[in-house]
């Protein structure tokens, strides 16, 4: 009988008890599957289900973890190989590319040298410049251009970092790629090409891949079989159009209510020939926002951006200077217009390194914009003092995109977001523990007791987000600007996090200018979308228009691109 490539075997996975006295809780519950080269197997569950400490015990990056069972490679068990062995596993055989590529990224070392590094450690024969010509070919197959080598990464937008992550995985020609969420900070365009990229490089050289994620269509599209993780167990494992077309574990079937509720039409077409119509109809109850602000026209814009641009000058050496006669430089932002108004659900999406997150920051004032105007309630903020700006931080809160990131982690959650409310002196300390509690109580973090004295580690990722959340509105502002708010998130906690923020948008009677490459969550949430590229706005209209009758040839790209999610990929 052939030996598999990857095999793991009644694999149990705990982390350390904080007392000896309690007992072992098993994150990953006695989990078996087998992985042959060139195969592709989905792994999708919500998170806290096990599935990252999964592929993180696989490669023994868990050192401090309670492991019993057994994981192969190529017949060797992993869980037996000493140090030496165990280096050369890592990175030659199984490559592991993280979700979020900045925590696993040095900042004080540029991208060249992450890929040097990388090499020189385990090809020592290869020269600087060899090395150097590798590594610039595989940035280039992941869409980084050889004049980004001297950048660092906090200069790389969140999508071009996950692209560098996935060089660095490509440049040892491994047998097997862990890929945890590979595609997360990716807008479709480039999910589509990187995963296309995986795909080909399965084929022709007969390479595994292990695809963790949450987005159901993606695995669908790229994947041959398709595991489901709950609760730290394998409750359902088969071909992807079996288990899309025919899931039998009731928890698969949530699954693809939660993914077909965000796709919109298309997903309640599918899904009420086959029982979920319910749940994706409350996508377009009668007070969806696409219905709404029909007369726009006649309000006064809260936002109005007008010529907006933003851009960056690339350092060089001097030699560079001195042949090339002018500092090249990157047009983030482009001469960006638009208006948002009142009670607005206004959709930017584009992809990654297209300006987005620049242009939101801009708005903020958080980087002083080239040239052009912001002006929010009526007033020009680019004319203002730094003090004067931050008068208006008040009524202009943010969302980020990883809520770990931009928490304190050695701050409670309720001192944190009691913090704003100090910094503004909105409230006093005794107000503001009043305020923060109903805050709490109001993003569904319940019991508050409990929930205030955590910290932001303590929490699963949609929970971390609904302090975010909590955290920007508790000063109530009029404009909320959220930047990939959901992108980390699997399919059920996004419907949840969006349906909270549909309810609070009503509340709160709150603005949004919502960033994402997702488009499914465009469709399912704005009014209207703009469509970003390369720095400009090159498409803007209705949600319906966007979806229905899109015009430039950059937006019919972007919908092509977008994964559907298909339940019977067999029927006619």
């Amino acid at each position: 009988m052939r030996e598999a490539l990857f095999r793991v075997e009644n694999l149990r996975v705990a982390y350390q008890p904080s007392s000896s006295e309690q007992s072992p809780t098993w994150a990953v519950d006695d989990v078996s599957f087998t992985l042959d080269s060139g195969e592709r197997l989905g792994l999708v569950g919500e998170s806290g289900c096990g599935k990252s400490t999964l592929g993180r015990a696989s490669m023994r990056l868990l050192p401090t973890a309670i492991i019993e069972g057994g994981v192969w490679f190529q017949g060797q068990s992993v869980l037996d190989l000493n140090s030496a062995q165990l280096r050369q596993f890592r990175g030659e055989a199984v490559a592991l590319v993280f979700q979020d590529p900045m925590t696993r990224l040095d900042p004080l070392m540029t991208i060249g040298e992450h890929c040097i590094e990388t090499l020189q450690a385990h090809q020592s024969h290869l020269s600087r410049k060899q090395a150097k010509a590798k590594a610039i070919e595989t940035l280039e197959a992941v869409k980084i251009p050889a004049n980004r080598w001297l950048q660092y990464p906090h200069e790389f937008s969140g999508g071009m970092r996950q692209r560098v992550a996935i060089a660095l995985a490509l440049l040892l020609d491994p047998k097997l790629i862990v890929a945890d969420e590979p595609t997360t900070s990716l807008d479709v365009t480039v999910a589509s090409e990187i995963l296309q990229e995986l795909t080909r490089l399965c084929q022709q050289r007969g390479l595994a891949l292990l695809l963790i994620s949450h987005d159901l269509a993606m695995v669908g599209k790229y994947c041959d079989r398709l595991a489901v993780m709950y609760q730290g167990k394998m409750v359902e494992m088969g071909a992807a159009g079996t288990v899309l077309g025919n899931p039998q574990h009731e928890y698969t079937r949530s699954l693809l209510e939660a993914a077909l509720h965000l796709q919109g039409d298309k997903g309640e077409k599918d899904a009420g020939t086959r029982g979920h119509g319910e749940a994706v109809k409350t996508a377009e109850h009668k007070n969806s926002p696409r219905q709404s602000l029909r007369d726009s026209s006649l309000l006064t814009p809260l936002l109005r951006v007008t010529n907006l641009k933003q851009h960056y000058t690339l350092e060089h050496n001097f030699l560079q200077q001195l042949f090339s006669g002018e500092a090249s430089a990157i047009k983030a932002v482009d001469g960006v217009s638009f208006a948002l108004y009142p009670g607005e659900i206004f959709g930017l999406v584009g992809e990654s390194g297209c300006g987005k997150s620049t242009l939101s920051r801009a708005i903020l004032q958080l980087v002083r914009p080239t040239s052009g105007s912001v002006e929010f309630l009526e007033q020009d903020l680019t004319q203002l003092s730094t003090s004067a700006v931050r008068q208006f931080r008040r009524q202009m809160q943010m969302v980020f995109q990883d809520p770990l990131a931009c928490l304190n982690p050695l701050m409670k959650v309720g001192t944190s977001i009691t913090e704003p409310l100090l910094i503004h002196e909105l409230a006093s300390p005794a107000q503001a523990k009043v305020q923060v509690e109903k805050m709490l109580e109001r993003v569904g973090l319940t019991p508050v007791a409990d929930y205030y004295q955590r910290y932001p580690a303590d929490l699963s990722g949609g929970q971390q987000q609904r302090v975010a959340i909590a955290r920007a509105l508790i000063t109530q502002p009029q404009l909320l600007i959220c930047d990939e708010p959901v992108s980390m998130l699997d399919a059920s906690v996004q419907a949840r996090v969006l349906a909270l923020m549909r309810v609070l948008k009503e509340e709160f009677n709150l603005t949004y200018l919502f960033i994402t490459h997702d488009l499914s969550v465009a469709r399912f949430l704005c009014n209207r979308i703009a469509v970003m590229n390369a720095g400009q706005i090159v498409e803007c209209g209705s949600t319906n228009e966007i979806f229905n009758h899109p015009q430039h040839a950059y937006t019919q790209k972007l919908l092509q691109a977008a994964p559907e999610l298909v339940l019977n990929p067999f029927d006619e």
